[in-house]
């Protein structure tokens, strides 16, 4: 225990609080679809390798080469410098122009008593700037002035020779690297077309996945799924294969509760028919009276047994429902029992659910408030991935160790509040049982009013 101590505080070090919250904040901000995670793993290391390769490239290919190029310009016109200076030349140095235009391919004049040009701004960032002035600086050692600024081919420098001015015209690719915009163009176009060609890829191997969960969360909505059949990978067919073995599993078993339940009701309720024949060829006695009381409860749990057994299933066709006609035939069934509803919708008013189930999911939740509680509240919010319905009343609640037990088939809460009055223990169950198969769920839980809440959430 003693070293899982000593882990766990060395686990707690390395991972600070302010850690674990930027971790948090960065999974809040990153994106929660496959697709977009699987390109961004795609780019995102490959823009840090085009970074780097372009950072070394930068730092040694393309600064190595302008340096090797400025030091032999610099070189050239040290050459020149020395010439004029050891060797006596005519007056307009046509020899030294000549040489150096044809060997050097420098474009050299020498102007007699002239000045150097004030200094012009230097640039945010040049590097051919920085490497020229430290080549000449370190070779020449004379007062000098360059112009590399602005879109012209040539360079311009301009050399202080005692009372002369040594003016020079390079080629700008004799002084540095030039070319090297062919080698990013050439990178950035080939990483570009390999994420294309990654994402059309990334693209078929991703869609069968996306198919694969439209089509489970259709069939958990409980809707019609004919159109599905496994693509892709090895691992995703089998998925796909598991999931329509898992599909005809589930199918052939609800086919066969209500195929059984069916021969059983039909079986009881002509033993129930029989039963009330004989009741009333028997006359009204009063000692009868428990008999046929019993006879009709029988009938009532059979028809909550069946009802709970086919769970709506066979309704399968997806429509649309209007919230606020469903609630105002509610509130209207509440008028007419006395008692107060009121309701609020906020959102779309339609949404697209299966209309009968749909509608027994509601009138089971509100007629439960109307059994119970003499006021009763829908708030009903539509938003673009989510319908919740929230049902607030003031009736006697629920106790808390029992709000999951309610939900179970055939249990009967006897204190406080008991949730079916068919005495069948079905409401609720009944009530959650469609919710999921809208793919959502139907929760309890303390209300404002002092009664029950019972919240509602299905995918819209």
């Amino acid at each position: 225990m003693a070293l899982f101590d000593t882990l766990r505080r060395d686990i707690a070090r390395f991972n600070p609080p302010g850690w674990r919250a930027s971790t948090r904040w960065m999974k809040r901000r990153l994106p929660t679809g496959l697709y977009t995670r699987s390109v961004l793993i795609v780019i995102i290391p490959m823009l840090l390798l085009q970074c780097v390769v372009a950072a070394v490239f930068m730092e040694r290919h393309w600064r190595m080469v302008t340096e090797r190029l400025s030091e032999g310009v610099a070189r050239d016109i040290a050459a020149i410098i020395q010439v004029i200076q050891t060797y006596p030349q005519d007056g307009n140095y046509d020899d030294i122009v000549r040489i150096a235009e044809e060997t050097l391919a420098l474009n050299v004049s020498i102007e007699a008593n002239g000045e150097l040009p004030p200094p012009r701004p230097k640039p945010f960032f040049s590097l051919l700037d920085s490497i020229l002035v430290e080549q000449i600086s370190d070779r020449i050692r004379l007062p000098f002035w360059i112009d590399t600024v602005g879109e012209s081919r040539l360079v311009e420098i301009r050399i202080k020779m005692d009372d002369r001015v040594l003016r020079v015209f390079a080629r700008r690719n004799q002084t540095y690297a030039s070319n090297t915009h062919i080698f990013i163009v050439w990178m950035v176009g080939t990483a570009l077309a390999l994420i294309g060609i990654s994402v059309l890829f990334l693209r078929g191997q991703i869609r069968p996945i996306l198919a694969l969960a439209d089509a489970a969360e259709s069939f958990g909505k409980g809707h019609k799924i004919s159109d599905f059949a496994p693509r892709g990978a090895e691992e995703i067919r089998r998925a796909g294969f598991a999931f329509i073995q898992m599909r005809e599993r589930i199918e052939r078993q609800m086919e066969q509760r209500t195929a059984m339940l069916n021969g059983v009701s039909h079986d009881l309720r002509t033993i129930l028919t029989r039963f009330r024949l004989q009741l009333a060829l028997a006359g009204e006695k009063p000692e009868l009276h428990g008999m046929s009381q019993d006879v009709e409860d029988m009938q009532s749990m059979l028809e909550g047994y069946l009802a709970f057994a086919k769970s709506d299933a066979e309704e399968e066709d997806v429509g649309a429902v209007k919230l606020s006609e469903l609630l105002e035939r509610l509130r209207a069934d509440f008028a007419l029992h006395g008692k107060t509803m009121t309701y609020e919708v906020e959102g779309d008013d339609e949404v697209e659910v299966r209309p009968k189930a749909f509608s027994r999911l509601v009138n089971n939740l509100a007629s439960n408030a109307e059994r119970y509680a003499d006021t009763l509240h829908v708030d009903a919010r539509h938003s673009a991935k989510w319908l919740t319905l929230t049902f607030d009343d003031d009736g006697p609640g629920v106790p808390a160790e029992a709000r999951e037990d309610v939900f179970k088939p055939f249990f009967r809460l006897d204190e406080a509040r008991n949730l079916d009055a068919s005495g069948t223990g079905l409401g609720l169950a009944i009530a959650r049982d469609i919710a999921r198969s809208h793919g959502g769920n139907v929760t309890l839980a303390d209300s404002p009013r002092g009664g029950l809440r019972a919240t509602v959430r299905i995918p819209a």
